[in-house]
């Protein structure tokens, strides 16, 4: 289990950085069942993640680091010196008290966001963006952390965690260090009522269903399916390309990431 050790005692959730998070259970807007194995969980506010950081030559000190349901990262609370306060994924290392700010130039240190123009290379760096303005979207889980790799022209090479070598514009922006919490994928949930928690019910095995229930259900004794591995619906599951062929994003691969799905890494043609 966690320890939560590097959370700060005592921190209180700022409301007004919160929302009301809706569940839908699975369902859609008719009341069927899109998702399955979806429903119950603890009732949990969405705390709103400044993903840009774009609050450029303003120092904010770090108030508190805090757990924050929604995510496997922790989040700090930041208070800027003209009063705003403002939520954003915590870097690990990261106290209670040291100052960040954002902008081109600012210095080279934890925490703080710049382009990628002004990082210098071999510089670990997370929440990264893929169009400038747009707010990161690449490492933001626990843990997870990108090395800029080379620089050319207005583009910059980034290796991500997943063995993918993606190049991205220059002027994104991206933050420093390495994202909280890198112990989250040893934690062992230890029941199945932790998972219930989590708002995940019961996953049940195709093959043992009955024939109306599931394609891989009935048969004599027990069997492993007796086809390949498809979905309730019939659909083939479990493997094959799922990426679109024409996605605009492709041309940025330089080197696709190691997986069963897209074999070994080959340089992109």
């Amino acid at each position: 289990m966690s320890d939560f050790a590097e959370l700060t005692p005592g921190a209180q959730v700022e409301k007004k950085l919160t929302q009301i998070k809706r569940r839908t259970g699975g369902r859609n807007n008719q009341g069927k069942i899109t998702a399955r194995h979806r429903g119950g969980g603890h009732k949990k506010r969405y705390r709103m993640i400044d993903f840009r950081r774009n609050k450029d030559q303003v120092p904010a000190v770090v108030d508190s680091i805090q757990y924050d349901p929604n995510r496997s990262a922790r989040i700090a609370l930041l208070h800027y010196v003209d009063g705003e306060k403002r939520y954003i994924l915590a870097p690990d290392g990261l106290k209670a008290g040291a100052r960040v700010m954002s902008g081109p130039d600012v210095p080279v240190a934890l925490g703080n966001c710049m382009p990628l123009a002004v990082v210098p290379l071999g510089t670990d760096v997370h929440n990264i963006e893929l169009q400038p303005g747009c707010g990161g979207v690449l490492c933001r889980s626990a843990g997870a952390s990108a090395t800029l790799a080379a620089r050319d022209a207005d583009w910059a090479q980034l290796n991500l965690p997943s063995g993918e070598i993606r190049r991205v514009p220059a002027q994104c922006r991206a933050t420093i260090g390495q994202i909280s919490n890198p112990d989250h994928m040893g934690i062992v949930l230890g029941k199945a009522g932790r998972k219930r928690w989590m708002g995940r019910r019961p996953h049940v095995r195709g093959t043992a269903m009955n024939p109306i229930d599931h394609p891989h259900g009935g048969g004599e004794g027990r069997t492993k399916g007796g086809r390949h591995p498809v979905s309730p619906t019939g659909k083939p599951t479990k493997g094959g390309s799922t990426r679109k062929r024409r996605k605009p994003s492709n041309r940025s691969i330089v080197r696709r990431r190691r997986s069963r799905r897209y074999g070994q890494l080959k340089l992109n043609t």
